[in-house]
């Protein structure tokens, strides 16, 4: 190959790497550090060519999506607009019941009697709102450059906001309020740390059957044996690795069958038992846990509850020039309260 023609391939080259370049930067997804979406490299004016073929369907983002209902309790629509919930404990002073036995030998002018009481929780509930707003020119780029609605996406990313937003509170609470708590952030319930000091899935069979003759018993102690549970909520982690077995030598029976049966032998309808991600040590510890958080509970509105006054309402756009346009969302939410706390117990442990 002559000087010019090797000059006029090293040209060529240069040319076609800085074409690729400029595509990769503004026509293909742009990862950071972590390989999450570069947040800087976001636009709908994308540098392509003649060859590039725009398809119809587009990619969502996902989130950890898990519903609250199925852990907790939730009441719509009760005390709209109000700013606090009160609910009221109903406590029996009945005295104990041979107090009432009666002498028919001595005068009964008095009789013992039977009390009641209450106590009062209150319950703060948090207003919440955000708008979205949008111009003729925005939403005519958007459709002229893609097949991208970009209104629609707006209103389904603020809708998202609300869902996961009421997804973290119901379990973990309020990062900015302390006054709003979650399943797993329970100020008043107990905390037991000498069952469980490591995953399920990875106990032997001596341990796990420790665990399992020791766990309802330790549930029973702390309630006063007034309530058996319905409810275990433990690590996503340790869920999907109770598929192990039991031991070698029941290959055949894992430990999440055979956790659930035992706890049907003993509580009427048995205990649901599901995985979930804020129970993770690396997701709780923004509320200062860090830890392994095992709940076992009753699901029951009169043992837990979360309300949402308000749900997830939203207003008709708007404009004041006939260019700008907007509209709001707005809801009211508590966190969830644990009305009966000795219902419910927490075992710990810190991951190594």
């Amino acid at each position: 190959m002559d000087t010019n023609k090797l000059k006029e391939f090293q040209d060529r080259q240069i040319w076609n790497a800085k074409r690729h370049n400029r595509l990769s930067l503004a026509g293909m997804t742009i990862r950071n550090a972590n390989g999450d979406v570069d947040m800087s490299s976001l636009g709908y004016q994308i540098t392509i060519d003649t060859l590039t073929f725009i398809k119809q369907q587009t990619v969502e983002q996902k989130f950890y999506e898990v519903a609250p209902a199925d852990f907790v309790p939730i009441a719509v629509g009760e005390g709209a607009f109000d700013q606090n919930i009160l609910t009221n404990l109903v406590l029996s002073s009945a005295g104990g019941f041979e107090e009432g036995f009666v002498n028919q030998g001595q005068a009964n002018d008095r009789l013992a009697t039977a009390n009641a009481a209450i106590s009062p929780v209150i319950v703060p509930i948090k207003n919440w709102a955000k708008g979205v707003g949008y111009s003729i020119i925005e939403v005519e780029q958007a459709l002229k450059s893609s097949n991208w609605d970009y209104i629609a996406s707006l209103h389904d990313a603020r809708k998202k906001n609300w869902d996961l937003g009421i997804q973290e509170i119901a379990f973990l609470g309020s990062r900015t309020d302390a006054n709003v708590l979650g399943l797993l952030t329970q100020g008043d319930v107990n905390v037991n740390t000498a069952i469980i000091t490591e995953s399920i899935s990875t106990m032997d069979a001596t341990e796990f059957a420790t665990f399992v003759g020791t766990i309802l018993k330790a549930y029973q102690t702390n309630c006063n044996k007034t309530a058996l549970p319905n409810m275990f909520a433990i690590p996503l982690s340790d869920y999907v690795g109770l598929a192990t077995p039991v031991s070698p030598t029941y290959p055949m029976v894992s430990k999440l069958e055979y956790l659930k049966k035992a706890f049907a032998e003993i509580v009427k309808g048995g205990v649901t038992i599901e995985g979930v991600a804020y129970a993770e040590a690396d997701e709780n510890a923004s509320r200062g846990i860090d830890k392994q958080r095992y709940t076992l509970y009753r699901k029951d509105p009169q043992s837990i509850r979360m309300d949402i006054p308000v749900d997830y309402t939203t207003t008709q756009p708007n404009t004041y020039n006939n260019f700008n346009f907007q509209d709001a969302a707005y809801g009211q939410l508590t966190g969830a309260k644990a009305y009966r706390p000795l219902e419910m117990l927490y075992f710990d442990y810190t991951p190594a």
